[in-house]
């Protein structure tokens, strides 16, 4: 079926049929409502490569993921959700979803930007990608709208688009000081990505606002991963003066350091209270549930589609309309985890 037969069956011309179904102001409603009904009756399908040369425009948005992290990625249930919902975002706009790659390009460094020339990209948006990356930054160079999920870049049409993380940690250390707790250890992620060292930072600052101590072996860095978290926590608990609460940048760590904290023959929220950040579903399923910060991966998503609608509403010679960060609330989800100091 194609859009000549489509035509004859609905006795109109290509034209009209290609003006009906792309929304065009010259065809009545009642023979666009007909158009429209037959071709679903007849199983119409456009070609899609046909319509991108027509009108310029592929409705398909590109999805950059840091090379490097892409199989640690696939084991994140964080960022597996924030997938989800960055697809899903696009869907209800009516864009199509591609994942980009730097494989097989002539020049490296600029393998983002040339395929999005070649595919005729609407815009992009990267996942958690480092700031050094190269190829990132010759894309945040060009004219292409990105959109960076706690991707730290700039350019002259970029927005980047994150959680309040530094918000979400103080209300970590906040409801831990209001527990009792004064001895009170973080486990960080990688401090090369934005959300890590905002994390770390929110955590510095409500140790010193609550007028904490915090030292330099209450900070112990992590990977985002159980493993880490584990580590991390054996290495807390074996000091001198070891804390009694542990706040952990990301759930996977948190649950590292209660299974560190087992192994010690300790009992978690009695003799050591936890906290992670994230909220990933694995978080409520734990003995005692964890502890955590939300964050709206829904609304993450969202973000970052409507900050690429308003750069390719303004045109590609009109600035970003809102370059300042857009920034999605967190919440605290108190559980069994965190519990008051003996």
């Amino acid at each position: 079926m194609n859009i000549r037969e489509l035509a004859r069956r609905s006795g109109v011309s290509t034209a009209t049929v290609s003006r009906a179904l792309n929304d065009r102001a010259e065809v009545s409603e009642e023979t666009r409502a007909r158009i429209r009904r037959l071709a679903v009756e007849l199983g119409y399908a456009p070609n899609e490569p046909a319509r991108t040369l027509v009108r310029r425009r592929s409705d398909t948005i590109g999805l950059v993921w840091d090379s490097g992290q892409e199989a640690a990625g696939l084991h994140n249930p964080f960022l597996l959700g924030l997938l989800s919902a960055v697809r899903t975002a696009l869907s209800e706009a009516d864009y199509h979803l591609m994942l980009l790659t730097t494989a097989g390009e002539d020049e490296p460094d600029a393998a983002y930007v040339q395929a999005v020339r070649r595919h005729n990209l609407e815009g992009v948006i990267a996942l958690t990608t480092p700031p050094d990356d190269r190829c990132l930054r010759a894309l945040a160079a060009s004219t292409v709208p990105c959109a960076g999920i706690d991707t730290a870049f700039t350019g002259p049409r970029t927005v980047r688009v994150s959680s309040d993380n530094a918000a979400g940690a103080e209300a970590a250390v906040q409801h831990l000081y209001d527990l009792g707790h004064r001895r009170i250890a973080t486990v960080t992620g990688p401090l090369h990505l934005p959300p890590a060292a905002e994390r770390l930072a929110g955590y510095r600052r409500a140790c010193v606002r609550l007028g904490l101590a915090v030292p330099d072996s209450y900070v112990v860095g992590g990977d985002f991963f159980l493993a880490s978290g584990e580590a991390a926590g054996r290495r807390l608990l074996a000091l001198d003066e070891p804390p009694t609460a542990i706040f952990a940048a990301g759930d996977q760590m948190a649950i590292g350091a209660m299974h560190a904290a087992a192994d010690a023959g300790l009992s978690v929220p009695r003799d050591l209270a936890v906290v992670g950040f994230d909220d990933v579903d694995a978080a409520g399923l734990v003995r005692p549930a964890l502890t955590t910060v939300a964050q709206d991966q829904r609304a993450l998503g969202a973000a970052a589609v409507a900050a690429l609608r308003d750069m390719l509403d303004a045109g590609p010679s009109s600035p970003v309309p809102a370059a300042e960060p857009r920034i999605v609330p967190t919440r605290l989800v108190v559980r069994g985890s965190s519990g008051p100091r003996r």
